[in-house]
């Protein structure tokens, strides 16, 4: 079913002239298997690479305001302190916790190993603690584009970022 609903999500016409970018999709070798088998072709597939803890500190510390959607970070991007209103609404994710992302974490670990082997040729890998400038620069010269330029990479899975598109 998710399939098709890419492959037709694909076939528009934004995506065929601006390209596409699947985030952490295909999640599975066997979606990698079905995309493949459905025609969908990645030009470029994009891996960050977090060290496990690092992945684990980003979401426990992670909160979202129910109202606005917003996402804080209680050490790396705290909610303003005076607004006592907010913070009093902050949500914590039930699977934001260090039990749940060794879950998750295991996974993803899993779930990759299955996938990379389809999209190795593809494939480059990047450094998910850079400065996030830095990434997008560099993912922007393995993708042949600028950042702020619309475009692509290919499907694939990835830690804690991207995933690319066909151009």
């Amino acid at each position: 079913l998710i399939i098709g609903i890419v492959k037709a999500r694909l076939a528009e016409d934004d995506c065929k002239t601006k390209g596409w970018l699947l985030d952490g999709f295909p999640r599975t070798g066997v979606q990698a298997e079905a995309m493949i088998g459905a025609g969908i072709h990645a030009t470029h597939f994009v891996l960050l690479e977090v060290p496990d803890d690092i992945l684990v500190e980003r979401c426990v510390g992670r909160r979202s305001d129910p109202d606005t959607g917003k996402i804080y970070h209680l050490k790396f991007h705290p909610p303003p302190e005076d607004d006592e209103a907010l913070i009093a609404r902050l949500v914590h994710r039930a699977d934001d916790t260090e039990e749940a992302m060794g879950n998750r974490i295991k996974s993803y670990h899993e779930n990759v190993k299955a996938v990379t082997p389809f999209y190795e040729r593809l494939m480059q890998t990047f450094d998910g603690q850079a400065e996030k400038t830095g990434i997008a620069d560099k993912v922007a010269a393995f993708l042949g584009t600028t950042p702020s330029s619309s475009g692509g990479a290919s499907g694939g899975a990835s830690r804690g970022g991207t995933s690319g598109g066909e151009r």
